[in-house]
């Protein structure tokens, strides 16, 4: 299952834009594309709602029986919207899970700044620097008649990350979000300058979007070749006699809910077998065995009873709250022995020692 993960520290930068492009892309392409929203605002969420339903489906996080957030059953591929100052933990979580990031970068100082100190934390995760989770960087909200996009991309070069192209300033990204749309549910001749921004972006992403075989994938699944992207009304393209889509109901993540919504702890995006998990009960169960003669090992010894008379911490463990002149009371301190202990003014045990 294909996991890309928009990312970036700096709020603002456009990554509910991007994140909502991509996903209706994917879906527009016969996708089952789910549109996950980490951001603890939901926007992605709130501009799902509008969306409307004769357009091509795209999926919310599912809410199970714990109230936890899970991959809907049946999706393929997964596009994740990130909070601005998501780093540490959370950061590495998504990254665990994504199979490539992209960065929405603005041209002004400070969100430079931001993005590259993004860059630095990602490139110490082993999966970041190893190539096996892929990053790159589009510029948004780019104006033309300035060279702000070759100011990212020299900017993007210097850091060694690849610069897909930069997206255009424009009040048709704003009216076609408020009405749940995207510039790839238009008709091509409204949005022909945008689309031409995409064209390098989707090149990028359609290796990571329909590989051979994604990183979480299972053993034997065959994956359909990348389509074109379908004009608007056009007929769903067929799939072949052979060709093989396997909706890997067996391999969906145990969890991929965002780290607010607390977060299962877990590996990628495979499930445990059931040979597996029966050796991991076993092993579990022999840990618990050994922790328990542990302690039983460490924990003192009474001595052993002399004429039936109760072990020797017995009158230890009462002497203190419990004297001769004392007036009736109930003692708090059970003593290690199956004896019944009562006494009324002073200590009296078994055998009628006191």
């Amino acid at each position: 299952m294909p996991v890309i993960a928009v990312v970036n520290r700096k709020g603002g930068s456009g990554k509910s834009t991007l994140a909502a492009h991509i996903a209706a892309w994917c879906a527009r392409n016969g996708s089952s594309v789910m549109l996950g929203d980490v951001d603890r605002q939901q926007s992605a969420r709130a501009w799902l709602k509008r969306r409307d339903g004769s357009l091509p489906a795209i999926a919310p996080w599912a809410v199970d029986q714990k109230n936890m957030l899970r991959v809907p059953t049946g999706i393929t591929h997964v596009v994740l919207d990130t909070p601005g100052g998501m780093h540490g933990f959370e950061l590495a979580r998504v990254v665990m899970f994504a199979d490539a990031i992209v960065m929405p970068v603005c041209n002004s100082m400070f969100d430079r700044e931001s993005a590259e100190a993004c860059h630095a934390e990602l490139m110490t995760m082993p999966r970041v620097a190893s190539g096996r989770c892929r990053l790159a960087v589009v510029g948004m909200r780019i104006d033309g008649r300035t060279n702000a996009a070759q100011t990212l991309e020299e900017w993007s070069e210097s850091l060694g990350v690849p610069f897909l192209g930069a997206l255009r300033e424009t009040q048709l990204y704003v009216r076609s979000l408020e009405r749940g749309l995207t510039i790839f549910d238009l008709q091509p001749q409204l949005a022909a300058a945008d689309l031409a921004q995409w064209a390098p972006i989707l090149q990028w992403l359609k290796p990571q979007l329909y590989p051979p075989q994604a990183a979480n994938d299972g053993a034997g699944v065959v994956r359909p070749p990348a389509r074109t992207l379908a004009p608007k009304g056009a007929a769903s393209p067929l799939k072949a006699p052979g060709e093989v889509v396997s909706k890997r109901l067996g391999s969906l993540p145990g969890s991929l809910m965002p780290a607010q919504e607390s977060m299962v702890q877990g590996g990628r995006m495979s499930t445990l077998s059931a040979e597996a998990l029966q050796a991991a009960a076993r092993e579990t169960l022999r840990l618990c065995r050994l922790s328990k003669a542990a302690q039983a090992a460490l924990e003192p010894q009474a001595p052993a009873p002399r004429g039936g008379a109760a072990p020797a911490d017995w009158q230890s463990q009462i002497r203190g709250p419990c004297s001769k002149k004392s007036p009736a009371i109930t003692c708090c301190v059970r003593p290690r022995t199956s004896h019944p202990v009562s006494f009324s003014g002073a200590a009296s045990g078994p055998g009628g020692r006191r």
